[in-house]
Formats: C-alpha cells, structure tokens, sequence
C-alpha cells in the first residue's frame, strides 16, 4: 500500500496528547485527567478540524494503552441520530465489565448536536445509570445544540481556531513526512483554504501530492475549490464601485473556472468583505446583501439569478 492510499489525516493524527497541535489549555487540563485517573464526563465543542476527536482518542491511548479497544468506543452521531443506537450499542457498551485502568470506560460521541432532542434524552438517562464506570465525551460545533441536562452533567472545554502558526506547524508536520516541496505562496493557500480546519488541509496536501511532490498556489486553490482572495475582492470592489459587469464578469470566473458553489462564493465573499478597505457604512451594506442572498439561496432560490441579484443591489447602492 503506498502512502497515497493512506489518508493523511489518520497517518497524521497525534497518538499523544503533547503531540496535539493547538488547544494548550485545554491539552493541559487533559494530561492532568490522564494522570490523576479521574475525570468528568465532557463536551468537546468548537470548529471541526480543531482537534477534538485527536484529543479524545489520544488522551484515550494515554489512558489506556494495550486495552484500548475494551475500554474506549467512538461513534459518529451525525451517522446514528436515531434513539435506537443510544438503547442498543452506547447502552451495550456502558454496561459491560470495564476491564481498563480505573475502571472507568469511555464513550466518544462526535458530532453529538445532530442527535435528536428524543435520543439526547435517552443518552442522559444512559449517563446517569453508568456514572459509577462511564464518562462520556461528547463533540460538537456548538454546544448550545446539546439539551441542558446533559450540559450540566458535563464539563465544556470550548476549542478554538488553530491561528496560522499553529497551522503552518502541521503543514511542516506533512511536509517532513512526505518529503514535499511547499513555496511560499503555496503556503499562504493552504493556510487560506484550511481556514484553521487541519482535516481539510491534509485532504487538500494529500490531494496535490498525487499530481506532483511540488505543490504549488494553483493546484491549492484549484483542489479546494477556492477563488483566490484577489479574485473575490476583485467582484466585490467591482459592485462596490457600481460596476455591475465588470462584478458579473468575475462573478462567474468564480462559478465556471473554479466550479464553487453560491455557497461557496457568499462564504468566501463574507471572508473577504470583512478585511476590504471600504467605510463602515459600506462595509455593512455589502455584509448585509450577502446575507440576504444566503437566506435567499438556501431558501432555494437559483444561485446564479440570486448572486448577480446581490451584486446589482451593490452596483446601484454606488
């Protein structure tokens, strides 16, 4: 099997909790459960790609070690929304006779606030009637989505965006490993496109390594479906000055060219809307025709009429 075949965000995921890139307060107050032996039951809540699943699996290979498997299951519940899999295989597992270090045994939810508000239920019963010999670590992007009961059952440790330090780090981590030549500007792409999620940037290295053990800017963007900022800013600034053409014309370079979604566009636009050099009042007309086009395309409206729609709206606000 050739290192291609091997997905690289598996290859690279620490098996250590001092091998964690990022999250230092959170990755402290970790290794301090593994070694007193004791800990809560927990919400891992934050961004994907930030290292919550790589946390809960490495401190679990700390705890552990050889008996990690008895003592440790993972479960995606974006997967397993259904009240049925808490009933049969979270509930057949809590049960069994621990046979790791402390007796205390670990079930890890990821994705846990798309289980239903019926199946969250069931968990919290399931949490109560095995506390003496399960914790519990749920993850999800926003911990709000999680019902009250289980929250106050739980500690919250709240992972934050990776900055582009802790980025490039991981970048270095591959690179090293796979023996691939990054320039600069390929660079600053990856850390772009990544937007401090790690699971894509391996994807995205991963996905250029099969061309070439150079990567270069183009291929970054061309991958990930990303515009390059200039480009994105090139059709805002276009509207912005009342050039509705010249704001089409970019537009679908971005649709045709780089193949991105409405979505994608208004995600990335947003990105960009923020850090251009308009005046405020500007700035705030054009974050609000975003969003109005948002609602309106997730509405189902049609993305192309909808986009050019928004940037007539800021082409006739000039």
């Amino acid at each position: 099997m050739s290192n291609l075949d091997i997905h690289w965000a598996e290859k690279y995921r620490p098996s250590r909790l001092d091998e964690v890139i990022g999250q230092k307060v959170i990755i402290s107050r970790l290794q301090a459960f593994v070694k007193s032996g004791g800990f809560p039951s927990m919400i891992f809540a934050g961004p994907a790609g930030v290292g919550k699943t790589t946390s809960a699996i490495a401190m679990a290979n700390e705890l552990y070690r050889d008996q990690f498997s008895e003592a440790f299951l993972e479960l995606n519940a974006s997967d397993s929304r259904g009240i049925d899999v808490i009933r049969g295989r979270v509930k057949e597992f809590a049960r069994t006779l621990p046979l790791s270090k402390g007796n205390i045994k670990i079930i890890f939810l990821d994705e846990a606030d798309a289980l239903t508000s019926e199946a969250q239920h069931a968990l919290r019963r399931t949490m109560e009637k095995y506390s003496a010999s399960t914790r519990f670590i749920l993850s999800a992007n926003y911990a709000s989505k999680i019902i009250e009961p289980i929250q106050s059952r739980c500690v919250v440790l709240r992972f934050k965006p990776l900055n582009e330090e802790e980025i490039n780090s991981y970048v270095d981590r591959i690179a090293a490993g796979e023996n691939l030549r990054i320039d600069a500007k390929a660079r600053e792409a990856l850390v772009y496109v990544s937007d401090g999620d790690l699971r894509r940037l391996s994807n995205v290295m991963q996905s250029a390594a099969v061309i070439s053990k150079e990567i270069t800017e183009k291929e970054v963007y061309e991958i990930s479906a990303r515009a390059r900022p200039k480009e994105v800013v090139a059709m805002l600034n276009c509207a912005s000055k009342g050039d509705f053409n010249g704001a089409r014309k970019e537009l679908l370079v971005l649709l045709l060219s780089y193949g991105m979604s409405g979505e994608d566009v208004l995600i990335q636009a947003h990105r960009e809307a923020l850090r251009m050099d308009l005046p405020d009042a500007k700035k705030l007309d054009v974050i609000k025709e975003i969003g109005e086009c948002n609602f309106r395309i997730v509405q189902g409206a049609n993305e192309r009429i909808q986009l050019e729609a928004m940037l007539a709206n800021m082409a006739s606000r000039a």
